[in-house]
């Protein structure tokens, strides 16, 4: 299958919202908005409509039945760590028949609580349903975990666990708002704003050197990967670029915010062979006048 082909089969629709994960995302004109579907706990009466579930993804360690299990407890700040953990279904089994979604049974986000610190990593799946990633956390202090996936046979779900660096730890404050961020020599500009509770364009444009790269390399399906994380109690939102088959230096993508106040985003993107993150911190406001520009940040 050409480029063209694949990052079509894998672009999802315009509007990703917080409690959709990698596998909710549907094109314009299909079925409900994700901000319309039917609750994901407990069960409605045939003759009752099924309340809408308000609770972001990320925030539980439990959900549908579905759980998070670390199984390794002992993290050290800068020392790489065989980090082990499973997903067990509601029969208390670990899962292990998950879809490919963006390329990958599962996706796991590691983030500090000063959302200082992003790693999108991907883990080893063992036949008795026990995944392994090789984690190294850069400071002692609090980490959330998510895993994105969707068992086969079911809908798409983040859960998140908190994992935890002895050692002393002095959190960061969050970085200013900036519409700007540098990385190796690249500087990725976004443009656009959070709208709470309505989908939301953003725009994201890549230049190494000065000059507007054209040449992006496929990642994960796509030409450009955007995870963000409401800042204070780090709900997640994982959105994807509408459908492109320009690699650069534009990559645009639709999401829904819940609510007012900041998030940090981060973008993947691959050029040269190597998979780098831009970060930002962004607004969202009623008004829809979010981030204003400023210089930019590095990592």
């Amino acid at each position: 299958m050409n480029t063209a082909a694949k990052l079509g089969a894998y672009a999802l629709g315009l509007a990703v919202v917080f409690g959709g994960t990698l596998g909710l995302g549907r094109a314009v004109g299909s079925e409900i908005p994700a901000a319309q579907a039917p609750a994901a706990h407990g069960e409605a009466h045939e003759t009752q409509p099924v309340a809408k579930s308000d609770t972001p993804g990320g925030l539980q360690v439990s959900e549908n039945g579905y759980t998070l299990n670390p199984l390794t407890s002992a993290i050290k700040p800068g020392q790489p760590t065989d980090f082990q953990f499973t997903v067990t279904g509601p029969d208390g089994k670990p899962v292990t028949d998950f879809q490919v979604q963006h390329d990958k049974k599962l996706h796991f986000i590691v983030v500090s609580r000063d959302l200082t610190s992003f790693q999108h990593l991907h883990p080893v799946e063992s036949a008795d349903g026990v995944w392994t990633v090789k984690l190294t956390v850069p400071q002692a202090g609090d980490y959330r975990a998510f895993a994105d996936f969707a068992p086969t046979g079911g809908t798409g779900l983040t859960l998140g666990a908190d994992l935890f660096a002895a050692g002393d730890f002095q959190p960061k404050p969050l970085p200013q708002v900036s519409r700007s961020s540098t990385i190796d020599g690249y500087t990725v500009t976004l443009d656009g704003d959070l709208v709470p509770g309505q989908a939301s364009k953003l725009t994201l444009s890549v230049a190494k050197d000065g000059k507007p790269v054209t040449d992006l390399q496929p990642y994960l399906g796509a030409f450009g990967h955007l995870v963000a994380l409401r800042a204070g109690d780090l709900a997640y939102l994982h959105v994807h670029p509408e459908e492109s088959t320009k690699a650069g230096p534009e990559i645009v993508f639709y999401a829904q915010v819940p609510s007012r106040g900041d998030y940090r985003l981060f973008l993947d993107f691959q050029h040269g062979d190597k998979v780098r993150t831009a970060d930002f911190t962004a607004k969202a406001d009623k008004d829809g006048h979010g981030a204003a520009p400023e210089a930019p940040h590095g990592h």
